[in-house]
């Protein structure tokens, strides 16, 4: 059979009737009603995701979510064929490969966070497919495409469906499908995407073994890893210290393992960041946690970029803020950092995916969250058709609409904010609770064996201040994990309005060990002044709490055509952008705050939640070529204007912008 379609235009690699069966639901009533693990032949995580749906986001956060269930999300099923009635994983004649699975893995926890009764519907549908059709010999998924890629999603999504129904039918048909694929790997061994993408499905595995305690599930992780690429191993001597070269990827096609080509792919590398955590369950937790360092260090140093990802336009780009990000890179590289968060326990890791989930993700979807972009720029001064500056993508790449350059984020981005709402908190390894990234939400589980609520109220990331009130319905012991950021200097943690006594350091998390009344309440102050980072040619960026913030030029959209509910449109700017900042590390103090209402849409250009005010000056030398920012200039020199105060945006707010400014201090 057909390994699947073509991937990518450039590369050209072959990535190699509903059934009426009534779900077995159980109503979620927290932690206690989830099956315990039963195995210890894993190595503990220092925190374990809760189970889907026991936390729920609150205030500005639910509004997004409701934005995007409302947008794309919510209809694309109607009109984008990949995914809808004829699809593959429905029994239709439709695409077959990842699009489905893609889908369901941001839809289904998207409808259980909302409670929305039409997208569950929707996602059921999926879901009873795949559960009511699994083969005699434990296959699963369409007959038409036997690539263990798209499996290895769908298994995500079957887990996802679990946590949050419990629904009996799924661990037996894991088990099976498992089972079916550990005898068939040998002769049919991973390839192309599954190949550099095992530690996804391997997760799963793990999981599953956690429950049932098959040791069967732990030849198939191990088998999993054998074939697989070894992407820790790969960082000790990193090759890819500079922009790809188009030419060697297009050289290195059909090659087994295309050094230029599959470990150079944007999308690879995010997801390759959650094999070091999946590795320590199986081993030395030290060297592996050494390992997630290197290799996030690595994508840092070569090609980091200031909205938190690293370039990939397909492939790593360099440090250029002209360069790009895809979206699956932003939503694969969130998933594989709440992993490792889970596993290691670290700040450091939930500082960074609070970045890049409340600027890059925001940053390239429109506010309405109708359209996206396939590559997002942190200095994207013009969204046109372009060829440049593009490592290996085409001409629509920073488009917004359904399907600029290739379909695949239009499936796979919808898993961003709703795994990262429901990774908020997470149980702590000594059976208690922690709250790792900061939005409002509730959470609603079980520790020790009391039902506990918890209401996270707050403005963040916009504003400092976070407010937990805890509520067990009897009185119950446990630790409380509070996060303090690293830039967080000078954090307070009070308790029931009096100063906690612990250590409460930044980049740690305080640990509030206590028993627990209803009513009782935390307040943390995270401190957000502004500060300075250095980029490319020693730019600079600003960034408050963990908000980066640039200039927006204005935006003026034209649409260049109509794509079924949606568009595809080209932005340009409204005014000149070519601003150099008199501030650096110094000075950053100086920078003015101002905090607005956080409005109905709260990433939309005219939302002023935070604006931040900035002494600057136009700089002619700096200029656009095709719509493309130059890089900026080492030495700007002395601008074309007196000094100005110009406003600076969220990153997230502003679709046209520059974040990496050239310094007049140096």
């Amino acid at each position: 059979m057909s390994s699947g379609p073509t991937r990518r235009r450039v590369l050209q690699w072959s990535a190699g009737s509903m059934a009426a069966a009534a779900l077995q639901r159980t109503p979620l009533a927290g932690a206690s009603s989830t099956p315990k693990a039963v195995s210890t032949a894993l190595a503990p995580q220092a925190f374990t995701p809760l189970p889907l749906g026991e936390v729920r986001p609150a205030g500005w956060l639910q509004r997004q979510l409701r934005i995007q269930a409302d947008g794309m999300t919510g209809h694309l099923y109607e009109f984008w064929p990949d995914v809808g009635p004829n699809s593959g994983w429905l029994g239709g004649a439709g695409e077959s490969w990842e699009r489905g699975p893609y889908y369901l893995d941001g839809l289904l926890p998207m409808a259980v966070l909302l409670d929305d009764a039409r997208l569950k519907t929707l996602a059921t549908r999926f879901v009873d497919w795949t559960l009511t059709h699994q083969r005699a010999d434990g296959q699963i998924g369409p007959e038409s495409n036997d690539d263990w890629w798209p499996r290895m999603v769908m298994v995500k999504v079957l887990q996802q469906h679990f946590e949050a129904t419990e629904d009996a039918r799924v661990l037996p048909l894991l088990t099976r499908y498992f089972h079916y694929q550990l005898a068939a790997m040998p002769a049919k061994p991973l390839h192309d995407w599954g190949k550099f993408r095992w530690q996804d499905e391997a997760y799963v595995v793990q999981w599953l073994h956690g429950r049932t305690g098959d040791p069967k599930l732990l030849e198939m992780v191990a088998l999993l890893k054998q074939q697989g690429f070894d992407w820790v191993g790969s960082f000790a001597d990193f090759p890819f210290k500079q922009k790809v070269d188009k030419k060697a990827i297009l050289e290195g096609v059909g090659g087994a393992n295309n050094a230029h080509g599959y470990q150079s792919h944007g999308v690879n590398n995010g997801m390759g960041l959650k094999t070091a955590a999946v590795e320590a369950r199986m081993g030395d937790a030290a060297a592996s946690r050494a390992g997630f360092y290197r290799q996030i260090g690595a994508l840092d140093e070569y090609h980091g970029l200031p909205n938190g990802m690293f370039s990939c336009d397909e492939h790593l780009a360099g440090r250029n803020p002209s360069q790009g990000s895809e979206l699956c890179t932003v939503v694969e590289t969130m998933f594989s950092l709440e992993i490792a968060l889970a596993m290691f326990g670290d700040a450091a890791i939930a500082d960074r995916l609070e970045k890049i989930a409340y600027n890059a993700l925001p940053g390239t979807i429109t506010a309405d969250m109708w359209a996206h972009q396939y590559d997002q720029q942190p200095n994207q001064v013009q969204c046109s058709l372009n060829s440049k500056p593009w490592a290996t993508n085409g001409p629509e790449s920073n488009l917004f609409g359904l399907e600029p350059n290739f379909g695949c984020c239009t499936a796979n981005y919808h898993q961003g904010w709703p795994k990262f709402v429901a990774s908020l908190w997470m149980r702590s390894a000594q059976d208690g609770l922690a709250a790792v990234a900061y939005g409002p939400c509730t959470v609603n589980t079980t520790v020790r064996g009391v039902k506990v609520r918890v209401d996270e109220q707050t403005e963040y990331p916009f504003r400092e201040g976070v407010t937990m009130t805890v509520a067990p319905e009897r009185p119950v012991r446990f630790p409380l994990h509070v996060r303090v950021p690293q830039w967080a200097a000078g954090a307070q943690v009070m308790v029931n309005g009096k100063p906690f006594a612990g250590a409460v350091k930044a980049g740690s998390f305080a640990v509030i060990d206590r028993e627990w009344r209803g009513g009782d309440r935390v307040k943390l102050r995270l401190p957000m002044q502004p500060r300075i980072s250095r980029w490319f040619n020693q730019s600079v960026a600003v960034e408050r709490g963990p908000l980066v913030f640039g200039y927006s030029p204005g935006e003026h959209w034209v649409k260049l055509r109509d794509r079924g509910m949606t568009a595809h449109w080209q932005v340009f700017p409204d005014r000149g952008w070519n601003y150099a900042l008199a501030v650096n590390e110094q000075s950053a103090a100086e920078i003015a705050v101002t905090e607005g209402e956080i409005g109905a849409v709260p990433f939309a250009l005219e939302s002023k939640t935070v604006t931040l005010h900035a002494p600057a000056t136009l700089l002619d030398r700096w200029r656009a070529e095709d719509g493309v920012a130059a890089p900026p200039p080492v030495m700007p020199g002395k601008g074309v204007a007196l000094l100005q105060t110009i406003d600076l945006l969220p990153y997230g707010s502003a679709r046209l912008r520059v974040t990496a400014f050239p310094s007049l201090k140096g």
